[in-house]
């Protein structure tokens, strides 16, 4: 693959006023280089869309929730790559290169990155390897690992699923059948919040306890209520 080709970082936002300046920030010098940034607000009631609009490529409207936020971005998406981030996760510096070198020397055709979790728990950390050796053994990343695919793949997926939670899961299960992930060790850094506010230990045995059962073959409209009534 050529490491000259274009990347769309597609971040998928809602209500994140308080952050998104920094997060898009963060993303310039990618820009500089040429690749695109396109932010997908689901209906902020905040600022956060006016907010964007001066630091990012393009501002798109859509429908809320990540699966179709996403799936709006890569339709708008003119790059060869695309890279779905969170808006409260950072990329390593030179993440681009990075990607696009170690895709140049494999026939995989996506892939995700390490994670490393920002946060006062010490625990966190052992979160993180974790979750980083799970992805290894399974084939399976989450969206904080800030996903990457090919046009071609991303097309032959049909996108992500019209789900309100699990939606990079299932992406990820799909995925696997075109080609094994491209499990980079260059770490991107996500907020610790969610395991903060909700606790550490707590925030594990709920996201444990939900992908067991949607592996099991639960509703993931079902999953998502359990999943909010939890927090």
């Amino acid at each position: 693959m050529d490491a000259r080709l274009r990347l769309s970082v597609v971040v998928p936002v809602l209500n994140e006023a308080a952050g998104i300046r920094a997060a898009l920030e963060a993303l310039a010098p990618l820009r500089a280089r040429g690749h695109e940034v396109i932010v997908v607000d689901g209906g902020s009631s905040d600022s956060t869309a006016d907010i964007a609009a001066g630091l990012c490529d393009r501002v798109l409207s859509a429908p809320r929730g990540r699966a179709a936020q996403m799936n709006a971005g890569a339709r708008a998406a003119n790059g060869d790559m695309l890279l779905f981030l969170h808006a409260d996760t950072r990329l390593p510096a030179d993440a681009d290169r990075t990607l696009l070198r170690a895709l140049a020397n494999t026939q995989r055709c996506w892939g995700r990155f390490d994670v490393a979790i920002d946060g006062r728990p010490t625990a966190l950390r052992l979160v993180a390897r974790l979750i980083n050796l799970r992805s290894r053994l399974t084939g399976i990343a989450t969206g904080d690992q800030a996903i990457f695919v090919t046009r071609a793949a991303y097309a032959a997926l049909e996108g992500f699923a019209a789900i309100p939670l699990m939606e990079d899961i299932d992406f990820c299960r799909r995925a696997k059948a075109l080609s094994r992930p491209l499990c980079l060790r260059a770490r991107v850094v996500t907020s610790g919040r969610r395991w903060e506010n909700d606790g550490v230990w707590r925030t594990i045995l709920l996201m444990w306890r939900l992908r067991l059962a949607y592996w099991l073959g639960a509703d993931p409209d079902e999953l998502a209520r359990r999943y909010h009534a939890a927090r």
